[in-house]
């Protein structure tokens, strides 16, 4: 009489009998596995395990430890964020975005932000101290996304030193988002027509020291991996995907620059004025995960490049306005904290009411139902920590949009999974996974 086993069932297929392994008593299932000719494992590897990246849910098929067919389960993080946006202003559409991509919230802001300015057909009236600080927090929060890529990637292939220290210099950066927005994470911070407010008092000087820690922590992190023979062996040649396995596929980001092509919207399709910095595009020629690897150590040491030049600019703009100076689409960004650093001060209040009963209630439609954007349809690409982040929105005249969209890199990506982790070992799809860095808020939203 052959027992049922609740952990290990199986299932007979036009192919032989295949067995879903999920725990249980591996050496009755070994024996059981042995009594057929074909060896066909299924492991269900996720959606809640360490090793992949949040709730990816990874579906193998295996012969001993090759895997012969790998599929990604996604939906596990589902938001509706893209729905709900058709219910709020445009300018309340910046709190959803911010949540899609939670590793990188003030790219998904300001590729929404410019799509909606684009749409507006204001692109040019963007204050320039407000550009230059957009593109000082994206940096910042390349710094801080490429962190969280290369610390849990370490983890996850058994190096837990290189997290610790990883996550330390995130702890820099996000506390310089702390001073300047309120918050960690999901900031809000850039809105349509400029950003929500301006820099507080210290924050260039607080900016120019943490630079120059961050750029000697981050050599003492590199020689901590790189050239480590146990790291090499993990990453070098695994996840291969060459430049036409991602042109096919639509890889973009760390993923395509591996294969030697220097793809990065901000020099090919500059936005926010990207054009007038100096910059590298870091490519590698490996394919894999180790080039990978490189290309994020690398890209840190552009972004603090940039970010010091933001900070020279920032200083000659002393006082400039921070939003668009029409009034009908702009919300105050000129605030001031009251004496308890809570809410509106008493002569910021004054400022308000006192101008004109007019003003007042303008300001109060303006907040409540949102400004009109002119019917239509638009998109705009920005080069986020992943890849080509793109938002098409589409208006129908009104204070909501129509449809919202976004072209996620993390969604795109993900569809390397299956070439980079066929015919390799199981302990090897750790490594491409994390090489690809997706992030599941964004591949869901």
């Amino acid at each position: 009489m052959t027992t049922f086993d609740p952990y290990a069932p199986s299932r007979e297929t036009t192919e032989g009998k295949v067995f879903s392994v999920t725990g249980g008593d591996w050496d009755a299932l070994v024996q059981d596995i042995g009594a057929t000719k074909e060896e066909r494992v299924v492991v269900n590897m996720g959606p809640q395990h360490p090793s992949t990246h949040g709730v990816l849910r990874l579906v193998l098929e295996l012969e001993g430890e090759t895997i012969t067919e790998a599929r990604a389960g996604i939906g596990y993080l589902h938001t509706g964020i893209e729905k709900n946006m058709e219910y709020r202003s445009w300018t309340q559409g910046t709190t959803f975005v911010t949540r899609m991509d939670y590793l990188g919230p003030l790219h998904n802001e300001t590729a929404y932000c410019l799509a909606v300015e684009k749409l507006l057909g204001i692109t040019n009236d963007i204050p320039e101290r407000a550009s230059v600080i957009r593109v000082m927090m994206m940096e910042l929060n390349r710094i801080s996304s490429h962190m969280v890529a290369l610390g849990t990637g370490a983890l996850e292939l058994g190096a837990i030193s290189p997290m610790f220290f990883a996550f330390r210099e995130r702890e820099t950066v996000l506390e310089i988002f702390e001073m300047i927005t309120g918050l960690r994470m999901n900031m809000a911070y850039i809105r349509p027509g400029g950003v929500q407010q301006d820099l507080p008092e210290g924050a260039l000087t607080k900016i120019r020291d943490s630079v120059k820690l961050m750029r000697k922590n981050f050599k003492e992190n590199a020689t901590l991996l790189i050239g480590n023979s146990i790291w090499m062996k993990r990453t070098q040649g695994i996840g291969y995907l060459d430049l036409a396995g991602c042109t096919t596929l639509g890889i973009t980001g760390p993923v395509l620059r591996s294969t030697g092509l220097p793809w990065d919207l901000r020099k090919l399709q500059p936005y926010c004025g990207y054009e007038n910095y100096n910059f590298d595009v870091v490519t590698a020629d490996t394919c894999d995960v180790y080039g990978r690897f490189l290309i994020r150590m690398n890209e840190l040491e552009q972004s603090l490049r940039i970010i010091e030049q933001c900070v020279d600019k920032l200083e000659k703009l002393e006082g400039a306005p921070v939003m668009v100076a029409d009034k009908k689409i702009a919300w105050p960004a000129q605030l001031a904290l009251g004496g308890d650093g809570l809410g509106n001060s008493l002569d910021h209040i004054r400022q308000i009411m006192g101008t004109s009963m007019e003003s007042l209630i303008h300001h109060f439609k303006l907040v409540t139902e949102g400004f009109h954007v002119p019917a239509g349809q638009a998109y705009v690409a920005i080069e986020s920590p992943r890849g080509e982040l793109g938002a098409s929105i589409v208006s129908d005249g009104g204070t909501k949009p129509y449809r919202v969209h976004f072209r996620e890199p993390s969604f795109n990506n993900l569809q390397a999974t299956a070439a980079m982790s066929e015919g390799g070992m199981v302990a090897d799809i750790i490594g491409a996974v994390a090489s690809i860095d997706p992030v599941m808020g964004g591949v869901d939203r």
